[in-house]
C-alpha cells in the first residue's frame, strides 16, 4: 500500500509543489484546500501526471471541517504517514504599534491554533502508521536569534503578528515532538525561505522547487533522531 500524506493549503504555491514532489515519490496525496473548486483544479493538474491525489475540504481555523477531514481519511485509509501543516496567513505588514489586535488574533487562529487543531485531529491516524512525520511549515522570521541580530538579514522585517506566530509555531513543534516521540512520530519545523508565491506577491529569491526541498526531506525521513528541530535545506536554524 502506498504511503499517504495530507498537506494543508496545497492547491497552490509551496504546498502544491510539495504535493507534486511527493506524488513523484509514490505517495497518495490528500490535497487540502479551503476552496473546493481550487482544490480540484490543482488535483486534476497532478492527476494528469499519474499521481494518486484526493482533494479534501479543510480550513485549519474551522474545527468542524478539521474533524470531518480527519474522519474521512480514517474511513478511506485508516492511517497517515505524513502530515504537512502548510496553510498560513501573513496579516498586516505595519508598524507593530499600529497592528490591529483583531488582525493579530486572526493570524494566530490560522498559524498557531489552526496547526494545533490539525495535529491533534490527525494524531490517531499518524499513530496507526507506526512511524510518521509531522512537518510544520515555519519561517526564519520565527527565529528569535535571527530577529534579534542587528547585523542579520531579518533585523528590519518587524512584522509583529506573523513573526511571533511563527515563533509560537516553533514552540508547538517542540511540544508535540516531545509528546509524540514514544509513538514513532517525528515533528519538525521547516523554513522554506523567502519564496516567490502569491503569499509574497511573487516577491522572493527562492523558487517553489527550492522551498519544497526541506519539507519533502522531513516528510519522508525515517531518522528517529531527527525530531524537535528547526531546519532549512542547508542547515539547522537557531530558535
Amino acid at each position: 500500500m502506498a504511503k499517504t500524506v495530507l498537506i494543508t493549503g496545497a492547491n497552490k504555491g509551496i504546498g502544491f509543489e510539495t504535493a507534486r514532489r511527493l506524488g513523484e515519490l509514490g505517495y497518495r496525496i490528500w490535497l487540502g484546500a479551503r476552496d473546493a473548486e481550487r482544490g480540484e483544479t490543482a488535483a486534476q493538474a497532478l492527476r494528469a501526471h499519474g499521481y494518486d491525489v484526493r482533494t479534501i475540504d479543510i480550513a485549519v481555523d474551522d474545527a468542524v471541517r478539521v474533524k470531518a477531514a480527519a474522519g474521512r481519511v480514517a474511513a478511506e485509509d485508516g492511517t497517515l504517514d505524513a502530515l504537512i501543516v502548510n496553510a498560513g496567513i501573513s496579516g498586516a505588514y505595519v508598524d507593530p504599534m499600529e497592528q490591529d489586535l483583531d488582525d493579530i488574533r486572526h493570524v494566530y487562529e490560522v498559524n498557531v491554533f489552526g496547526a494545533i487543531s490539525v495535529i491533534q485531529a490527525f494524531v490517531p491516524l499518524l499513530k496507526a502508521a507506526g512511524s510518521a512525520n509531522i512537518v510544520n511549515v515555519s519561517s526564519e522570521l520565527g527565529s528569535l536569534s535571527s530577529l534579534s541580530d542587528p547585523g542579520g538579514a531579518f533585523w528590519g522585517v518587524n512584522i509583529l503578528g506573523y513573526n511571533s506566530s511563527k515563533t509560537a509555531l516553533n514552540g508547538v513543534t517542540v511540544s508535540f515532538a516531545k509528546a509524540l516521540a514514544r509513538f514513532g512520530i517525528r515533528v519538525n519545523s521547516a523554513d522554506p525561505g523567502y519564496t516567490a508565491t502569491d503569499f509574497t506577491n511573487q516577491m522572493g529569491y527562492r523558487t517553489v522547487e527550492q522551498a519544497a526541498e526541506i519539507i519533502v526531506q522531513l516528510a519522508i525521513s525515517e531518522d528517529a533522531t531527527q525530531t524537535g528541530r528547526f531546519l532549512n535545506d542547508h542547515c539547522t536554524l537557531p530558535w
